[in-house]
């Protein structure tokens, strides 16, 4: 290995494997070797030193890239999107307190561990954008897209994967929709943290009364994470955060990954504040359609609060979000207005993929989720 920074080229260039050898890559067994890695004492250090300790998941990563990336105009395949994803979201919950073992975090600005970033990153964003027409929002006048966004997303049409959620969703698909859901549910918010720094204005001030209403205006009984956490407990689920990190669809994980991009490249400030605006506007059509399937299958209040609690407040948010942060952001920074389309264009498009996934994934479930005993 070259090394160029504090022993580490971030430029390196893994070729990419032939196609035989890709397809017969165990993703699993990378994943495996790349968690170990994370426990090492002296992570750079151990890489120069030995760089075969790698070579194994570096080339996984290279087989998995054009598997996953190779064609915009393809989904990509499953197994490699999946390992992709979790390794960039084991790098990226690094950012995060989690209130656990202090030695978890002992790698958190390794080197290696960006470079792994960087790499995985490069290849997906470049293939996310290929999803979107770019060049079509630098043209849109983006207050009046923003405007008529926002009653088209306010109350969007009933699709197949609403009439499911609400007539046909039972309770077993119910405790494994929330069990999926909590990945991001019991921490709901902590990324939106990562913005709120610097100078002070009207835009940072409303950012920080969203923040506050998730986060129960400080009170740990009324943060909507420990709503979460009631209805899975009600639910006979495990209430630990990550405790169905398995369950989580790559499609969810690029949603969570995507937004830690967004939050740590403050460059990226417009586009993260126009998806968090497409997220409130259209969050309480979301939790309507859970809502009332909670209604349905006559569960407690304690098993579907966290719905009513985020209509409510998010339909506030929403209009917040669209009259006293984009369109104000949209003024401020005229020639690139346009990333505010952009952000929230990907958060709509990303969100519905994952809910198609996770959806899916309901449907196809054969067994039931073990129930978890009340503490």
């Amino acid at each position: 290995m070259v090394a160029t920074v504090n022993g580490f080229d971030l430029r390196k260039n893994i070729p990419d494997l032939p196609d035989s050898t890709a397809q017969h890559t165990d993703f699993a067994a990378a994943e495996e070797q790349f968690n170990h890695l994370l426990t090492l004492e002296g992570l750079d250090y151990q890489v120069n030193q030995s760089p075969q300790i790698v070579e194994d998941l570096e080339a996984a990563i290279a087989a998995a890239i054009p598997l996953a990336f190779g064609n915009s105009s393809e989904p990509g395949d499953e197994a490699a999107h999946l390992f992709l994803q979790r390794i960039l979201y084991r790098i990226n919950r690094l950012n995060l307190f989690w209130y656990d073992d202090l030695q978890h975090y002992k790698n958190e600005r390794s080197l290696y561990l960006q470079w792994v970033r960087d790499r995985i990153e490069l290849a997906w964003q470049q293939w996310e954008l290929e999803q979107i027409d770019v060049e079509s929002l630098r043209q849109q006048n983006v207050e009046q897209t923003l405007r008529a966004w926002y009653e088209a997303d306010l109350n969007p049409p009933i699709t197949e994967n609403k009439h499911f959620l609400r007539e046909t969703l039972d309770r077993e698909g119910y405790r494994r929709l929330l069990a999926i859901a909590s990945l991001d549910g019991l921490v709901e918010a902590s990324r939106m943290s990562r913005i709120l720094g610097g100078a002070s204005n009207e835009v940072q001030a409303t950012l920080i009364r969203v923040l506050l209403e998730e986060y129960g205006n400080g009170r740990l009984a009324r943060k909507h994470s420990t709503f979460f956490a009631k209805m899975m407990a009600d639910m006979e689920l495990n209430t630990e955060p990550e405790g169905y990190f398995y369950l989580a669809p790559w499609q969810l994980l690029a949603s969570i990954n995507h937004n830690f991009l967004l939050t740590e490249c403050k460059r990226y400030f417009l586009r993260y504040n126009g998806g968090l605006t497409y997220f409130e506007i259209v969050g309480p059509s979301i939790y309507t359609d859970y809502l009332l399937a909670a209604q349905r299958l006559n569960l407690s209040e304690a098993s579907s609060g966290y719905w009513a609690l985020h209509i409510r407040e998010d339909e506030r948010h929403g209009l917040w979000m669209l009259e006293d942060v984009a369109l104000p952001l949209a003024e401020q920074y005229a020639d690139q207005a346009w990333e505010i389309l952009l952000g929230y264009a990907q958060e709509k498009f990303m969100g519905d993929r994952a809910g198609e996934a996770v959806i899916q994934q309901i449907q196809q479930a054969k067994t039931p989720l073990p129930a978890i005993a009340p503490v």
